[in-house]
Order: C-alpha cells, then structure tokens, then sequence
C-alpha cells in the first residue's frame, strides 16, 4: 500500500534528477569539472609550475607543424628566403628604397661620410675577429641553451610552452570569473532582498542606485573603475567586475521578494514573531536562491569574457601574471609574423569552457524552474 504520508522530494533532489535526464548538460559539467580541476592543481603547484620556463626556441612551431627553416643561429631568427649574396631584395614601395640604394653604392664603392670625415670606427677591428669566427656547434643546433625547436603546441617569444601557458592563464581568468560573480550575485542578492522587502524610501533608493549603474554603458563603467582603482591586480579585476555586475541579480531578486513577501508562509512567520531578517534570508530565500545562482554562473562566463577584454586593453593583470587576455594581448603582434599557434590555443580553450558553462546554465536554469516540476508531476 502507498505510503500516502510520505514526504516529497526536496528542491534539489528534484533538481538533481532533472539535471541528470539531460545529457548536454551532464556533458558540459564533466568539461566545467574538468577545467575546474586543471585550475586547483595549476594552483596547488601540480601542473604548469613552470610555465614560465624557457623549454624552446624562440617561437618554435608545434610538433605537427615542424621545424623552422631559415634560422640564422646566433640570434635564433627566421629568415626566409634571404639571397645568397646577403644583400636582401629591394622593396618597390619602401619610402626609404632610394637612400637605402645609396647606401649600398657607397659600401660598394668604399666611399662613404666616414671616410669623408676622416672618422675611424674604433671597434672595427674587434667587429671583424667576430665575424670570422665560426659559429660554435651548440649554438648552430639549439641556440646554446638546450631548447626544443618544436614543442607539442609551440612556444612564445621567449620560448614559454603553449599548452601549459595556457593552463596557467586559466588559473588567472577563471578565478577572476568564479570570484567576481560570486562578489556581484551576493550584492545583488543583497541589497535586491531590501528593495523588494522593505519597500519604501529604501527601494526608491535602491532603484535609484540601480539606475544609475545601468544608465552607463557596461564597458565604459568598467573602463570608468578601472581607470580611478589604477593599480593592477587580480584582486582589482575582482573588484571592478564585481562592484559593476551586480544590477542583472538585484532586479531579478528584488521582483522575487516583492511576490513572495505577501504569501502565506511569510505572514504567518511574521506572525509568530519572525524578524525580518530571519524572513528574508531563512524563509524567502530558500525559494529564490534558484535564481541566485542561475545568474551567478551567467555572471561567470561574462567575467570571465570581461577580463580577457581588461587584461587585453591593458588594465587587466600586471606584468609578469598570465591570463588569457595577456595572451590575446601578445597573440596580436605574433599573428602579423605568422606565428598562430598562441592565438589558437587560448582561442580554443576559452570558447570550449564559455561554451561548456553556457549550456550547463541553461539546462541548470531549466531544471531549477518551477514552472517544469509542476509540469513533471
């Protein structure tokens, strides 16, 4: 016989089945879970602890894509194609070709302003011994440090590994995400539960404050903070994400307390002496919280997109801190020397986690919707 007294499953039990029903979901999870993971052992010294160590050549290409040819093997320079008798081959719309054409008739000739003045080089005797000398063995095969000349996905200009830069840009970018949307979703939250439950003076106040944060545009007011906070840090892209994030949770959360004030169970709490306090965040909250941390993961893939664009203009993380927007930052100028392989792997490493995060949200805003329980049932 059916225990018709038996007690109903609790919100996140029934969150939790529906979460799992969802296959996308489940899979963008196991991808979050693992980027998640790569961030505590990158912190924790486990993996990427030398990622600042010089393992390659300069801009050495990934494994698939092969060695460089046309080093020169003292400066570990690619030059391709360069003519065999040394002199490169004229630009026809260098603005500088016609004196460069002088020039090089004077080498020929012998003649040129420091003969005409009498004046002598004083190190070019020195200049010359070196010259000659042969380039040593080592040098002319890894540079004379031991680098690799390929790497599985490449190097930077200084020769840092791609692939464990990269995991260590993660660390830095999705930290300011987790953290920043943490700080933004619980001001919002707060300061929405006064406005939608007191009312009043505090939330003509309140929507005030509310609107004008949002009358600003988004990237201006972040530029605006970014620019009066100054000094850079992690710890300052924490603050100005957070402190100018928090208006999407407030509206949300105080039209959730102006509903749930004027119900029963809030009355009759009130009634048996509750205070307000304990109304608002033991008796209200529980109901809204949903809401709470559907906009903090919301929050989380935009903080994270923030930070690649303020490391990126410069008011990001300080020199000598990695983040995915630094690397953005220095993929520019490798892009215009045809060294991608930086460019393309935070790219892809950004896109795979922002994606991943976007679709758990989705089906974790739709498993937290009252709407389909009621349905389901």
């Amino acid at each position: 016989m059916e225990n018709r007294w038996a007690a109903s499953e609790g919100l996140w039990k029934l969150t939790w089945k529906r979460l799992k029903a969802d296959r996308l979901a489940m899979f963008s999870l196991a991808i979050v879970l693992f980027f998640l993971g790569l961030l505590i052992l990158s912190a924790a010294g486990l993996v990427a602890s030398d990622w600042s160590k010089e393992v390659g050549v300069h801009y050495a290409p990934p494994g698939f894509v092969g060695e460089q040819t046309g080093y020169t093997a003292d400066a570990e320079v690619a030059v391709q194609n360069f003519p065999a008798d040394g002199v490169p081959p004229e630009n026809p719309v260098d603005p500088l070709k016609d004196i460069l054409r002088d020039l090089r008739k004077e080498m020929e000739t012998g003649y040129s302003a420091i003969d005409y003045y009498g004046i002598e080089d004083p190190i070019k005797s020195e200049l010359d011994a070196i010259r000659s000398q042969p380039a040593p063995e080592s040098v002319k095969v890894t540079g004379g440090t031991g680098r690799q000349k390929t790497l599985p996905f490449g190097a930077d200009k200084w020769g840092h590994d791609i692939i464990k830069k990269t995991i260590k840009g993660s660390e830095t970018s999705i930290l300011v995400g987790l953290v920043a949307a943490l700080v933004a979703t619980a001001l919002g939250t707060l300061l929405g539960a006064f406005a939608g439950y007191f009312g009043g003076w505090i939330d003509d106040f309140l929507n005030w404050f509310y609107n004008v944060f949002t009358s600003i545009p988004y990237l201006l007011l972040i530029l605006a903070v970014a620019a009066v906070l100054q000094k850079k840090g992690v710890l300052t892209i924490i603050l100005i994400l957070g402190l100018t994030g928090w208006t999407g949770v407030f509206r949300l959360v105080r039209a959730e307390y102006i509903k749930h004030k004027e119900r029963e169970y809030v009355l009759a709490a009130s009634t048996i002496g509750a205070t307000n306090w304990r109304s608002m965040f033991i008796h209200i909250f529980p109901n809204v919280s949903h809401i709470s941390l559907v906009q903090m993961s919301i929050l989380t893939v935009g903080f994270i997109k923030s930070e690649v664009i303020l490391s990126f203009l410069g008011f990001g993380v300080p020199v000598g801190v990695v983040s995915w927007g630094s690397m953005l930052n220095e993929a520019q100028n490798e892009l215009i020397l045809g060294k991608w392989w930086q460019l393309v792997a935070v790219t892809v490493a950004m896109a795979v986690l922002v994606t991943a995060l976007s679709l758990f949200t989705d089906g974790l805003r739709d498993a937290l919707d009252p709407k389909l329980g009621q349905e389901g049932s």
